[in-house]
């Protein structure tokens, strides 16, 4: 079983490759350049929790006090209509994702300023997907009727693992009678589309109780299951030393918790999407998965089709035709930038031909394990024969992970678990960088 690391490919080039070049400035311009009309995307990073859960590798901080959360929303809501004017009401925007941190830790009436103030900052369409992220300890029935208040279309929420001993390991308590109470809240108030993160790979954990997650997890009957691999990595999160790196499985025991658990879902009838997706046949990104459209972004893998997403609060990513842009992740630095009235924007990256090319190579392996050569030229011209001839070099390789059948390089399904690795080969910041990655698998 490989040892080596590898980034998950949200993004390419990768966030550690961002440079301090691209700014607020360049950001204004990138928005004045978007076309009229355009279909556009918005993720809003609500960066609080209440509890600090050791696992997570998030930009988020912990306070049990709600007045540096009021205060940060003030800013949120200036940001938001401060974007909002730049980039028109020409823009329609197809897709709202909250994140966080918690984007429930907000009160009530809170959430509904918030949504109420988009919707006034920019042209939401009425069939618009409306995702946020629930912490299920922050709910109640006040907070559900503000989620379907707000237009809630899919929720998604964070087990990571119902075994007690476990979550103690991690610092996340979170009953299965909780979550299933919450998941019902839900659906009677016609928040249909219900999305459950599980992880493998957590202290403690084997694949009989990774197996007895599954079935609980099952039993809720979700749309959607995202079944990630736990990415220590200390160096990045310092509370994740909280954590005893011995009661880690080791790399073969997080492939074969991987596969049981995959294999679980799969029986029950869901459809595998991607590296570590699952959705039922009739899901929005099951049908995507099909069509060959489905994508993938900082949110994991995705429907959503807008070529520009714009981020919204600290440390969120926007994704313009020109290149990345991402805010001040320090929520102080983040809240004086918007009271002087300018975009957080602090790093990014601008695309060169050659990172399009190599991007889109990227994400048709992460999202599909395969890309066709015919379609890379009709899309890059002239830019794409070099990369195609490094796809080449690599299916001669002593065992090859890509191969070339007619018209499309494949990863063959034994080799799909180590598609990142695969995703890698084409990274050319990856070899000269000093940025260190999660496992693999």
């Amino acid at each position: 079983m490989s040892t080596e690391t590898a980034p998950r490919y949200t993004s390419y080039p990768t966030a550690p490759h961002f440079q301090a070049d691209i700014t607020g400035e360049v950001a204004e311009n990138w928005i004045a350049a978007i076309p009229a009309g355009e279909r556009l995307s918005l993720y809003v990073h609500v960066p609080f929790c209440d509890r600090l859960c050791w696992f997570c590798a998030c930009h988020t901080k912990q306070t049990l006090r709600y007045s540096p959360v009021a205060s940060f929303l003030a800013s949120l809501l200036s940001e938001i209509r401060m974007v909002g004017a730049r980039v028109g009401g020409a823009a329609r925007v197809a897709a709202v994702h909250f994140g966080g941190g918690s984007p429930t830790m907000l009160k009530p009436d809170d959430l509904r300023t918030l949504m109420q103030v988009l919707r006034e900052s920019f042209n939401i369409l009425p069939d618009a997907s409306i995702c946020m992220e629930i912490d299920t300890n922050d709910m109640g029935d006040a907070k559900l009727e503000a989620l379907a208040d707000m237009g809630l279309t899919r929720a998604s929420l964070g087990i990571q693992d119902f075994d007690t001993g476990v979550q103690q390991a991690i610092n996340r308590l979170q009953s299965f009678a909780d979550t299933k109470s919450v998941v019902d809240g839900l659906r009677a108030r016609g928040i249909a589309s219900v999305n459950l993160d599980v992880l493998y790979g957590l202290p403690h954990q084997t694949c009989d109780s990774v197996a007895a997650t599954m079935a609980k997890v099952l039993s809720l009957r979700p749309d959607r299951i995202a079944l990630f691999g736990y990415a220590h990595v200390p160096w990045f999160k310092k509370h994740q030393t909280m954590i005893k790196e011995a009661a880690l499985p080791d790399r073969d025991e997080r492939l074969a918790q991987s596969l049981r658990a995959a294999g679980i879902v799969t029986d029950a009838g869901y459809e595998a999407i991607g590296l570590d997706h699952f959705a039922l046949a009739d899901d929005s990104l099951a049908l995507a998965a099909r069509r060959g459209r489905l994508r993938r972004n900082f949110q994991g893998y995705t429907d959503d089709d807008c070529d520009t997403l714009i981020g919204l609060g600290p440390s969120s990513v926007s994704r313009y035709r020109q290149g990345y842009a991402q805010a001040v992740t320090a929520t102080g630095d983040y809240q004086r930038r918007v009271e002087e009235g300018s975009l957080p924007i602090v790093r990014g990256v601008a695309f060169t031909d050659d990172d399009r090319v190599r991007g889109w190579m990227i994400e048709r392996l992460m999202c599909d394990f395969r890309f066709s050569v015919s379609e890379a030229i009709a899309l890059f011209g002239q830019a794409a024969y070099p990369v195609l001839a490094e796809a080449s070099i690599v299916t001669q390789e002593p065992d090859a992970k890509l191969v070339r059948t007619g018209d499309v390089f494949v990863v063959p399904r034994p080799h799909r678990p180590l598609v990142r690795l695969v995703a890698a080969r084409f990274d050319t910041y990856f070899s000269r960088g000093v940025a260190k990655h999660s496992a693999a698998v």
